[in-house]
């Protein structure tokens, strides 16, 4: 166990449990903040398709993974990497799902990936268990946020300043085999005028894959360490005034540290041992820091008109040391054909002493920055009997990515890695490029009667440059080799409709513009689509039901090269993929039931449908991630025609239990149709996760946690070099304090 983080636990958890003032007074409407960060409101409200996961769902099953979390939320595809959702891999509607780049993520509202224009893909992921709510957009409701509009958007809300007068906090501690310990611990205290909270996350585990190494040593852990921090400080006007304004100033610092490699297995050995690793991969190991400020300006005359700018700044840098080739052969090729690779594949395994600089790791040493500056203003007003709120936002945004690489060289000898060659500094990729934008919105809510409209447009202007200089000139003295530039301008729009037939029963509909900006450098088409939605959404008692059809028909999909997705050409390189089409149905339900006994008995079930998910022409594919040919009718790669997520539980007076089954169905690694050759295929699944409570008093619960209940073992996905498993049973034990 991590004496670090046991220590730090300790250390928070005496602080709260000394700051014992809990004050339940009356709270100020004014100074709610979460009302400033949700972007739709509440599902029932929305003209379109919409979901918020409220803290008290989130806390049924403590999930520290966003893809946990998500598995509720229908229309939203993942992709599991590592177990435990360090990187997720997230899409929604069909919008493709390598590392969340074909989505909009946010914090609080404001973009959070590390340069969102000109590197979209999101090797920063802010760590899930600061979070207090999760917001899903989907239809319509997307084009406000922008820019990436054709799935929709992920916004995650962190953790909020107290909204009583007083101070009050939370510390939740649990430990776990794969020597888990996971600490979030929170103390805040809300002012007459000036609030504030501090908070931490401390997380450590040792992994569940087995390090190949000499027999009877430690071979090194698989796991990882997360310290992440966070202040939040709040000034407001007297709540008496007759105009309300409230500044708000967020801090944040993450340090991550994961033994995370991108080396899978062969078909062979996973059948053998699934959670093997092999020895090659002993030095693989990712080093990320994560820095944000946010300062925010709200306004509100508590009558008709409310207002908000925002000034953010992201730094991130991180430096992914990990395997890139053996003997000149790439992972993949060795691990999808270890017989015709039989020699590179036998260094790769540590069975053979390799000659010097057999082995190349490379340092992935990036640096990223994403600034700006962000503003809403809302005016209620009456229109001819028809209630209507008027938006009008802005976003003047600017980020950056900058890639310093340089590959190292080892021998394997004895199982383990030897230095053989130091490289110099950028030597492999030496290059920079950054992305400036300009973004406007207008939309509209208009309610006359039962009928509910809300249309809205939005255009971005988009310049970005992409400059390459020489690998033998580090400190880019003698200027750039080859510049790129491209300018780019879109106008996006939507509109969604709500019909209440009744006060029970509401039918919905939408259709808007897909948009996916191209990357610095590119010469790729913008990715552009229409797409529409229609369903019915029923509240009766305690119960809840929607049904939403939804189309995502692309004129033109991009597929841009990562790492990730075992790409072999230029990192960031983007392709055609022309016309496309996916549709699908997502259903949602929940009822609540009570017992003879008097036990509340909720259930759930979500289920996605995605009943066409194809390409519409044929092609030859420079983009590894749908394959060498494209043929018209081809699936698309990962998308399942089935996901399904039920729970149920049983609910006492002290005592409480949960248990959610998650399905997903057979998925192919590349495009095609017909049956799926066994070297593509990932089999359908059923994965179980079950918690209990026991409430000792009103602010101290302890509980048992079970992630993969019956130990399904099973593949997670197949790039980018061989089988990734997916995580074991996860059992943890914790403790709950409230103050």
């Amino acid at each position: 166990m991590n004496t670090k983080n046991v220590t730090n636990a300790f250390i928070i958890s005496g602080l709260i449990l000394l700051s014992n003032a809990l004050y339940a007074q009356e709270s100020n409407p004014a100074n709610d903040a979460i009302e400033n960060i949700i972007i739709v409101g509440y599902p029932a409200d929305v003209s379109g398709s919409a979901h918020v996961l409220d803290k008290e769902e989130l806390s049924i099953f403590k999930a520290s993974d966003m893809l946990r979390m998500l598995r509720s939320v229908p229309g939203v595809y993942i992709q599991e990497e590592d177990g435990f959702g360090l990187r997720p891999n997230i899409g929604i509607r069909g919008s493709g799902i390598d590392r969340s780049g074909k989505i909009a993520v946010m914090e609080d509202g404001v973009l959070i990936a590390p340069a969102p224009y000109t590197a979209s893909s999101a090797y920063y992921f802010p760590t899930a268990r600061r979070m207090s709510a999760i917001e899903v957009l989907k239809g319509p409701s997307a084009v406000a946020v922008g820019p990436r509009t054709t799935g929709g958007a992920l916004n995650m809300v962190s953790t909020q300043i107290p909204d009583e007068m007083g101070m009050s906090g939370e510390l939740d501690f649990r430990a776990g085999n794969h020597d888990l310990t996971d600490t979030h611990a929170y103390l805040g205290n809300r002012g007459e005028r000036f609030s504030w909270l501090v908070e931490t996350v401390q997380q450590h585990t040792n992994g569940f894959k087995e390090l190949d190494g000499p027999a009877g040593l430690d071979n090194g852990d698989t796991g990882f360490d997360i310290q992440d921090y966070m202040v939040k400080m709040q000034y407001d006007t007297d709540s008496s005034a007759d105009l309300y304004q409230s500044l708000r100033v967020k801090l944040g610092a993450t340090q991550q540290t994961s033994n995370e490699t991108y080396l899978g297995l062969t078909d062979a050995d996973y059948k053998v041992n699934p959670y093997r690793r092999y020895a090659a991969s002993a030095r693989d190991q990712f080093n990320g820091h994560h820095e944000q400020i946010q300062l925010s300006y709200i306004v509100d005359n508590n009558d008709n008109w409310r207002g908000e700018v925002t000034v953010y700044d992201n730094d991130f840098h991180r430096d992914w040391f990990k395997l890139q080739k053996i003997g000149g052969k790439s992972q993949s090729a060795i691990t999808g054909d270890p017989i015709t690779n039989a020699a590179a594949y036998a260094i790769l395994t540590g069975a053979v002493t390799s000659a010097d600089d057999a082995i190349v790791l490379r340092h992935n040493n990036r640096f990223y920055n994403s600034k700006g500056v962000q503003g809403k203003f809302s005016y209620d007003l009456d229109m001819s009997g028809m209630d209507t709120t008027i938006n009008v936002g802005f976003r003047v945004h600017e980020d950056y990515e900058d890639r310093k690489q340089r590959e190292d060289k080892f021998r394997m000898e004895n199982m383990g890695l030897v230095t053989t060659t130091l490289a110099a500094p950028s030597s492999k990729t030496n290059r920079f490029s950054k992305s400036e934008v300009t973004s406007f919105f207008v939309s509209a809510d208009m309610t006359m009667g039962n009928l509910s409209l809300s249309p809205g447009i939005r255009i971005e202007e988009l310049d970005n440059v992409r400059y390459d200089y020489s690998t033998s000139d580090p400190l880019r003295t003698e200027g750039p080799t080859k510049t790129k530039r491209r300018s780019e301008d879109a106008t996006i729009m939507g509109i969604g409709a709500m019909y209440k037939l009744n006060d029970d029963l509401r039918l919905i509909a939408g259709v808007h513009q897909g948009y996916q900006p191209p990357g610095a450098g590119s010469k790729a088409k913008a990715e552009e689509s229409v797409n529409f939605e229609f369903g019915a959404r029923a509240t009766l008692n305690d119960s809840m039901f929607e049904i939403i059809a939804f189309l995502s028909d692309y004129d033109n999909i991009v597929g841009t090269v990562t790492a990730s997705t075992g790409g072999t050409a230029d990192i960031g390189s983007q392709y055609d993929g022309g016309a496309v089409k996916v549709q699908g149905l997502e259903i949602g339900a929940t009822r609540s039931m009570t017992s003879s006994s008097g036990f509340e008995i909720p259930i759930s079930l979500q289920y996605t449908l995605t009943s066409k998910a194809e390409f519409e022409t044929s092609f030859e594919s420079g983009f590894d991630g749908w394959g060498t040919a494209v043929v018209k009718g081809d699936r698309l790669p990962y998308m399942p025609k089935s996901q399904l997520r039920a729970t149920i539980g049983v609910i006492g007076e002290s005592m409480s239990a949960n248990l959610s089954a998650n399905y997903a169905s057979e998925v192919r690694a590349l495009a095609g149709q017909g049956g799926i050759p066994g070297n593509q295929l990932i089999d359908a699944r059923w994965v179980l996760d079950a918690i209990a409570n026991y409430k000792v008093n009103e602010n101290v619960s302890t509980y048992v946690k079970i992630d993969n209940l019956l130990d399904e073992v099973y593949v997670a996905a197949r790039r980018p070099a061989g089988i990734r498993p997916g995580m074991d049973r996860q059992i943890s034990v914790g403790i709950n304090i409230q103050l």
